[in-house]
């Protein structure tokens, strides 16, 4: 399954961002989705969601945003700060 390779690679990406000791505090991810990028857009959202709700992360979950041509791109990472141990 293409989705499941792509998801893994952004939580790949979450991880090299924010560390693997912050995952639990990842509370969202907005990913970037072009209608050319051969990606379908259900199959994948249900693959991150699953990803992200479960170890090491825990309760994040899956935003997708509209792009151009075959984009396929984290844009961004939204980080429970109130969580992380300083």
């Amino acid at each position: 399954m293409h989705e499941l390779s792509m998801a893994l690679e952004v939580c790949r990406i979450a991880e090299e961002q924010v560390g693997r000791s912050s995952l639990a505090d990842v509370v969202e991810v907005g990913v970037e989705v072009g209608a050319g990028s051969g990606i379908e857009p259900d199959n994948f959202v249900f693959c991150l969601d699953a990803l992200l709700s479960g170890p090491p992360f825990g309760r994040g979950r899956t935003r997708l945003l509209e792009a151009e041509g075959d984009t396929l791109r984290v844009q961004y990472l939204e980080i429970d700060d109130d969580h992380q141990t300083h």
